[in-house]
């Protein structure tokens, strides 16, 4: 996209609006799933972060160490939403054409 179909959109709104609801179906549709504990916890986020799933393996659960069991959930969480976070920035990047994004645009990363 160059800077002359930038313009273009930005004087045409309802096209620009109708981008942006493309551009969130899209995003809305990526799922991506971290673990931890070698796969003892895995968790699938979709491209807004909510958790579509969490499955933990029996013998991660220990209840003398539930601290741990925290840990892992955590983990798996942060990997499925860094996996997210790089799937999105690739379609946001891609339904401008190529323009480039701001740094920590969607979020700080953690």
């Amino acid at each position: 996209m160059n800077f002359n179909e930038l313009f273009e959109m930005l004087r045409n709104p309802q096209a620009l609006q109708a981008q942006a609801e493309e551009l969130k179906r899209r995003t809305a549709a990526i799922e991506a799933t971290g673990s931890s504990g070698a796969g003892l916890v895995r968790i699938t986020l979709n491209g807004a972060l909510e958790m579509r799933s969490c499955v933990i393996a029996p013998e991660a659960i220990d209840p003398p160490d539930a601290a741990l069991l925290g840990d892992l959930v955590r983990a798996a969480y942060n990997d499925a939403a860094a996996k997210v976070r790089e799937a999105v920035q690739a379609e946001l990047a891609s339904g401008l054409g190529g323009f480039p994004l701001p740094p920590g645009f969607f979020g700080s990363g953690s």
